[in-house]
């Protein structure tokens, strides 16, 4: 069946798991329970640099019976095969409880056991360290330095410096050019579910019921730690409660849970709080983006110039690839990117929704409007004049890109050519209007995927994905159904563990494009298969409606079956990646990219510098779209997260003591309902992308979240004549700008 005759994909069908997570029958890794398993809590270092000389623990175990505390002297050591085991997967090589020397606040330092939670935790705050301090690093204070590969966080992301032709030239003789600097606070996610796992030893073979987003990661990581094979580690993750890039690689305590089980001879699970999820796991660094444009009288760009720096850990140097943007997002002779890195006394940044482009579009974004003022040329009119035909740093064409199809359509949808003049009133409140463009890197991982027909014609999937309540498990269900000829109702399936075909990691987003390409061709086998046996021709071989048709021969699935003497047809794929590649950000030859335009409409509070979204529409172009509801629904939440980030979120470091100042949703603002309107605007143009693979789909988890806070900020602009170039866009900021104004 071509894609125009689909029937099942590109249909709105309602999450799989959605009734049993609404019932409250879902079982997340925090939910999981094994008999006489001990709650772990830790113990967290109180000062960002120094040394642990001793630890105190009398108190904690003279508490009640059955309470032990770890320390670093009775932890395992790590194996040498954890040597060979690269970052990512493992989130940092800096594994706490391996020796004595703190190098950020709440690094743990040690770790209380116990038969319940309540009694784990009031025994850690018994527990009493001893430090000698180090001067404090302030990250934020320090001079920018190149990354060094030996502690690189950043494999494969792209080059560290890159030019291409003159810059520095074509700037100074531009007509039209602005500098300015951009910057944004680090920001932690809030997972619905806190990272959290269970460990469990048996007969020398390790489970664990973990909360993340790639089984395999986690299985060959703890296999290296303790040096086992990898078929001696079982992982299991049967729903993942969002995770937004925190969850995307192996973090220490994932380590440590397995060790305190090894250790004590039992099962131990150790989920983390709020305020654990500040320290324990990644964030989104805080960033500056120095910024350069330039263009000549009828809007070309000269130049691009986008220097970035974002903070690290003194353990790993993680980049923030802000600059990603300058080197795909316009045509341009003349483009200049660096990358730098501030290092200091915190825990590892990590990826965050949306890594790279999400900060990078926000610089970028925003410059370019200043560019365009500056030069007299509409916002809209200044991006159709650069859109970029071919991929800028390469000259290579796109998988495939129809960002002109979307800045048409959503300028239509949202009435931007008759837009009122900027800065009109409505009531006491100001109005303005922004756009911008929203642009996500597509990456590829090599996945399997199992497919088995039965005669009684029903469908089984199975996979190691993780779901993270995005809806994967529906979509390749549906590609399964339309593939087969079968009712979505007739298809099954399982993920989320380890024993399963491999499945690439949940982030990225490309799940999708990865997985479900697997599955699709797990199908197709199986029809080959099936036509083999009857003697057809593939070609002329057709599956609908739980048959199997060639010309006016048409059997059911029950019928050939039979006719065959097969009870089950089974086939196992792989989407594999040029060169054996276990990572991809595009087809042979063809860098891949999912593109939208996004229009908003804020309303501005003068007296108050309160800012309101009144309305937004959004357009995007990444490929085929396998389910509208889905589909839909990601990107809403994707416009939410960017309000959040633009005019809200923040995390910010005590500068004397080295610690995050909030550490919980108490101290953070989020958006709420309130704060967005009912009906955002949302659609995608009608688009197949044969390169990227044969589903013909893109992603749009990570897109979704890019270009929304240069549109805002660009609306708040035009409703104030005030530039703003910090996030989040903050009343207490609008108004300092205004008197400026």
């Amino acid at each position: 069946m071509s894609h125009q005759e689909s029937s099942v994909i590109s249909e709105k069908v309602t999450r799989v798991d959605g009734p049993s997570k609404v019932r409250g029958e879902a079982r997340y890794a925090g939910d999981q329970k094994v008999d006489g398993q001990m709650h772990a809590v830790p113990v967290l270092a109180t000062i960002p640099a120094g040394e642990l000389e001793s630890i105190d623990a009398k108190q904690a175990l003279a508490l009640a019976d059955g309470i032990v505390v770890l320390t670093a002297r009775d932890m395992p050591r790590l194996h040498p095969d954890l040597d060979n085991i690269t970052v990512p997967p493992l989130a940092t090589r800096h594994i706490p409880m391996q020796d004595n020397l703190i190098l950020y606040e709440g690094q743990v330092v040690a770790l209380v056991l116990a038969p319940s939670l309540a009694l784990a935790t009031e025994a850690a705050k018994l527990v009493k360290p001893i430090y000698r301090t180090h001067s404090y690093i302030n990250p934020e204070h320090q001079v920018p330095q190149s990354a060094d590969p030996a502690r690189g966080n950043y494999s494969g992301s792209g080059p560290l410096d890159w030019t291409k032709g003159t810059p520095d030239a074509a700037y100074a003789s531009a007509p039209h050019k602005v500098k300015s600097i951009y910057t944004q606070p680090s920001r932690h996610a809030n997972a619905m579910e806190p990272s959290a796992i269970v460990a469990h030893w048996h007969d020398g073979q390790l489970t664990v019921w973990d909360s993340m987003q790639h089984i395999s990661s986690v299985q060959i990581t703890l296999a290296a730690v303790f040096g086992l094979s990898i078929e001696d580690v079982r992982v299991i993750a049967p729903h993942t409660g969002g995770g937004f890039g925190v969850k995307a690689f192996v973090w220490p305590h994932e380590i440590l849970a397995a060790m305190a089980s090894k250790v004590c001879g039992k099962a131990v699970k150790f989920v983390l709080t709020r305020q654990h999820m500040y320290n324990m796991v990644g964030y989104q660094p805080q960033m500056t983006q120095h910024m350069a444009l330039a263009c000549d009288e009828k809007g070309q760009l000269a130049a691009i110039r986008q220097d970035v720096e974002n903070v690290t850990s003194l353990t790993d140097d993680y980049v923030e690839f802000g600059s990603a943007a300058a080197r795909s997002f316009y045509a341009c002779d003349n483009i200049s990117i660096s990358q730098r890195v501030k290092r200091g006394n915190i825990n590892l940044p990590t990826f965050m929704r949306a890594p790279w482009d999400g900060p990078g579009s926000w610089a970028l974004g925003s410059a370019l409007d200043e560019l365009a003022h500056e030069a007299g040329i509409d916002p809209l009119d200044m991006r159709i004049r650069n859109h970029a035909d071919t991929e800028p740093q390469t000259g290579e064409p796109w998988s495939s890109k129809m960002l002109l199809e979307c800045y048409e359509e959503g300028a239509r949808r949202f009435g931007w050519r008759t837009r009122p003049e900027g800065g009109t009133r409505d009531g006491y409140w100001l109005r303005g209007f922004g756009m911008a463009d929203c642009s996500q890197g597509q990456a590829r991982f090599q996945s399997s995927a199992g497919l088995t027909l039965t005669a009684e014609g029903t469908a089984h999937v199975a996979s190691s994905f993780c779901d993270m309540g995005t809806g994967p498990a529906t979509i390749f269900r549906q590609v399964a159904a339309e593939a087969l000829g079968l009712p979505l109702s007739a298809v099954t399936s399982d993920h989320g563990q380890t024993g399963l075909p491999a499945a690439g990691p949940t982030y990225g987003q490309s799940t999708t494009i990865s997985t479900g390409n697997a599955v699709l061709m797990a199908a197709r086998e199986i029809k080959a298969k099936l036509a083999a046996h009857l003697q057809w021709p593939v070609a002329e071989t057709v599956m609908e409606d739980g048959c199997i048709r060639r010309n006016n021969e048409r059997l059911s699935i029950k019928d050939a079956m039979k006719l065959m003497g097969m009870q089950e047809i089974a086939s196992e794929s792989t989407f594999a990646l040029p060169g054996g590649a276990y990572v991809d950000m595009g087809a042979p030859g063809r860098p891949a990219r999912s593109f939208g335009a996004l229009f908003v409409e804020v309303l501005v509070d003068p007296d108050l510098g309160l800012v309101r979204l009144r309305r937004a529409t959004g357009v995007y172009s990444a490929g085929r779209i396998l389910n509208p509801l889905t589909a839909r629904s990601q990107i809403t939440g994707g416009i939410i997260w960017g309000w959040g980030m633009a005019t809200m979120e923040g995390s910010h470091l005590d500068p004397e003591r080295g610690r995050w100042i909030s550490r919980d949703l108490a101290g953070v603002p989020i958006p709420v309902n309130a704060d967005i309107p009912a009906d955002l605007d949302i659609s995608f143009v009608e688009e197949f992308d044969h390169e990227a693979g044969p589903l013909g789909a893109r992603g749009i988890g990570e897109l979704a979240a890019t270009g929304v806070a240069a549109a805002v900020g660009n609306a708040i602009f035009d409703a104030t004549g005030a530039r703003l170039h910090d996030l989040p866009i903050t009343p207490d900021k609008i108004l300092g700008a205004l008197r400026l104004v």
